[in-house]
């Protein structure tokens, strides 16, 4: 049986303010640049072997996979499949821990005005998961977004709208899967 790695990236800085990022391009901070540092030389410490290093596009997500992939002497590959869910009206607003935010991403069909609905982001973030699990051959990390994070649980694992929507892991933690 083999393993996939995400990784959700470093600290930005709407994170620091609460804001939802969603597929708005936000940088990291400098401590968001340490906590990638740091995740790389986790990996290396566990003994973790990864083949190839996906990556959203979103220069968040991007340069963290680019600085642990400096630590693991590896090149890093984007693709869109795992860009941030559009969310829409949501886009920048304070609030990413509230009631009523999560109670949004419990609407699978709706696309937040202007936005990506939860089962368009769903499909393909599951194509990208469909070609992951049948290469047997290469361990792969990903790295990339909370609610892409979202995604691969939801693939792997039965939740609850609930359980779905208050879905959580921090930035630069590392999350295995047995594929």
């Amino acid at each position: 049986m083999g393993k996939l790695y995400f990784v959700r990236h470093g600290e930005s800085e709407w994170n620091v303010c609460g804001r939802i990022c969603g597929s708005t391009d936000i940088p990291l901070t400098d401590r968001g640049r340490e906590m990638a540092r740091e995740t790389g030389e986790e990996i290396t410490r566990q003994g973790i072997k990864i083949d190839r290093i996906i990556s959203s596009p979103l220069s968040r997500a991007y340069e963290t996979a680019t600085i642990i992939g400096s630590i693991l002497g590896l090149e890093v590959e984007k693709d869109d499949r795992i860009k941030e869910q559009n969310f829409g009206v949501w886009e920048g607003a304070y609030g990413r821990d509230s009631q009523e935010f999560r109670e949004a991403k419990k609407m699978f069909c709706s696309s937040y005005g202007g936005g990506e609905s939860m089962m368009r982001t769903a499909q393909r973030v599951y194509n990208l998961l469909d070609d992951v699990v049948k290469d047997k051959e290469n361990t792969y990390l990903l790295v990339a977004h909370n609610g892409i994070y979202r995604m691969i649980q939801s693939y792997f694992f039965d939740l609850t709208n609930e359980e779905f929507a208050s879905s959580k892991l921090g930035n630069c933690a590392i999350e295995e899967y047995e594929i």
